[in-house]
């Protein structure tokens, strides 16, 4: 009987290592996926922005304008899908890969990753998500975008860009720190970003780069790198002339 008994309260012990075993190796194994999909995600927003850059410049109305403003820009911030009627705070957004130009090395360099929200940005045409483009003409420009978040037109100054017939020399007399650029299934979607938020996505700045990183660390001091991100530096090279 006391032999029984004693297997029995064995038994029951190694139930109970067993399960506090499988908790402890849930635990840790857990988070995995949700990083695996940081890194995947941002994988990929990288790969669209290249893209959508791309559909920018092949277009024969916004790409004579975009491509001159690129040519004297500062930084660019490339949301590839920005959605309608879903405009509020995080994600739901758009989320875009910003690249910053350095003076000294006379060379591109990033991404660092954003979001984009607001309530309504008044979509003038038809259509379910638009590729956007905020160029920074101005160090004030980039300064507002590698701070935590920034709202366009109040924080930092924003224009819409020219399209069209004589936009390349048009955009030499625009001012503003920011000018913006959207296109709706290869058409220009007329989207007005005054009242915007964009904010640093700083999830998928760890995930892309295996640690805590600031935009700025990114984009200006150049502390980190990835060799993935080649092909979007090259199409906005080629693009900037530089």
């Amino acid at each position: 009987m006391s032999s029984t008994g004693d297997r029995y309260g064995m038994t029951k012990i190694s139930a109970c290592v067993l399960a506090a075993a499988l908790l402890a190796a849930t635990a840790l194994v857990w988070p995995e996926p949700a990083m695996a999909d940081d890194v995947q995600d941002a994988r990929q927003l990288v790969e669209k922005a290249r893209w959508a850059f791309e559909n920018f410049m092949a277009d024969k109305d916004l790409g004579p304008g975009v491509r001159s403003l690129v040519k004297r820009a500062k930084g660019v911030l490339i949301y590839p899908q920005v959605l309608k009627g879903a405009f509020i705070w995080g994600i739901s957004g758009g989320s875009g890969a910003m690249l910053a130009y350095d003076n000294k090395t006379g060379k591109w360099g990033g991404p660092a990753f954003y979001t984009i929200g607001e309530a309504s940005f008044g979509l003038q045409i038809g259509g379910e998500a638009s590729e956007v483009i905020l160029v920074a003409l101005t160090d004030r420009g980039v300064a507002s975008l590698l701070s935590t978040s920034a709202k366009l037109g109040a924080d930092v100054g924003i224009a819409v860009g020219p399209v069209g017939a004589g936009a390349e020399a048009a955009t030499a007399n625009l001012s503003a720190d920011i000018v913006s650029y959207s296109r709706s299934k290869g058409l220009y979607a007329g989207i007005s970003l005054e009242g915007a938020v964009v904010a640093v996505r700083g999830g998928l700045n760890k995930a892309y780069y295996g640690k805590e990183v600031t935009p700025t660390a990114i984009l200006v001091q150049h502390e980190v790198t990835n060799p993935q991100a080649a092909g979007l530096i090259g199409a906005v090279s080629k693009a900037a002339g530089k």
